[in-house]
């Protein structure tokens, strides 16, 4: 008789369980010549060698069944045990997999293309109006290469800017203070991996999320970076941002230059990176409108409403001008 412990670490103990061990029981009745023990990340199993060899490869078809679709079944594991193939739903272009096994993939063809553009570059301009998907789709492809063992790590930040409000001194230590400007990132993030596993690997710093600011000195290695909301970044922030890119790492940039918060007199980041980087080799530009927009019906109708107006004022000015 031999001992071997497997270990668990880049799933949800819980979510792999299953409620009430709903999940190991079942495997231990499959099982019932070997002796397992499940604590935590570690699966302790004692029995003869030939069984040992078989449950090391069923459990590790089910790890990897558990980390692509964030679930894992009774009925999953008796089809995965009997050598059956698994298919959540027969989705093409799936980038990942929500927490509740749903598939996250590119909706729109200009979603598509910024899959594609990621897949062939090192550095990606996102750059659309709000609701395209350009930050969630981005997210979705970080989560991926994390899970694909790309990358070591992820990161993502945001200029720590105001939308137009002056919100005064928040309550609470430095965390309390920015997390109100990054929890669209903590909400994508929750959609994509289980609220325990985001957390460890939050308390692990595998998955970091920080103002601009902090990002300052350091160099960004082995790891997809995210920057949101670049539009209301300065020139020399950006600037900054991207020169810390360092080696196995893509940086996805995403913006909307229709939003941009910052004081009338200050340029835009984005608008002068746009301008600067284009013709650079090894940067993608992807432009995504407002045929991308995936939210309610109505985003799309306030989009097209307030490109009217500002066209329309953009026309008035331009007539008032050429009368005097």
């Amino acid at each position: 008789m031999i001992e071997k412990h497997i270990v668990l670490d880049d799933v949800d103990p819980v979510v792999f369980y299953g409620v009430n061990n709903s999940n190991m029981q079942m495997i231990k009745a499959l099982y019932p010549k070997l002796r397992i023990v499940a604590r935590g990340e570690i699966v302790k199993v004692m029995g003869d060698e030939e069984q040992m060899a078989d449950f090391e490869e069923n459990m590790e078809k089910l790890r990897r069944h558990c980390v692509k679709y964030n679930s894992l079944t009774e009925e999953d594991i008796l089809h995965i045990l009997k050598g059956e193939k698994v298919s959540q739903d027969g989705a093409t272009g799936v980038i990942v997999y929500s927490v509740q096994g749903k598939p996250i993939q590119a909706r729109t063809g200009n979603q598509q293309a910024l899959v594609k553009a990621y897949e062939e570059n090192d550095m990606l301009f996102a750059i659309g109006p709000a609701g395209t998907g350009k930050t969630y789709v981005s997210i979705a492809l970080a989560v991926r290469a994390l899970k694909n063992k790309e990358v070591r790590k992820i990161i993502l930040s945001r200029p720590a800017v105001e939308a137009g409000e002056k919100l005064g001194f928040l309550p609470g230590d430095m965390k309390d203070k920015i997390d109100p400007y990054l929890q669209p990132l903590y909400d994508a993030l929750e959609d994509m991996l289980p609220a325990a596993k985001l957390q460890e690997m939050m308390d692990q710093k595998i998955i970091q999320i920080a103002p601009l600011a902090f990002m300052r000195g350091r160099t960004l290695n082995d790891a997809v970076v995210i920057l949101d909301e670049a539009q209301n970044t300065t020139v020399q922030q950006l600037k900054m941002f991207l020169t810390r890119m360092g080696m196995n790492t893509k940086m996805i940039v995403t913006g909307d230059i229709s939003q941009i918060d910052l004081p009338s007199q200050t340029r835009s980041g984005l608008v002068d990176a746009i301008r600067v980087l284009k013709d650079v080799e090894g940067i993608a530009m992807l432009y995504l409108n407002k045929g991308d927009i995936v939210r309610h019906r109505l985003v799309t109708r306030i989009v097209e409403a307030y490109d009217a107006a500002h066209a329309k004022s953009e026309s008035n000015s331009a007539t008032e001008n050429n009368t005097k």
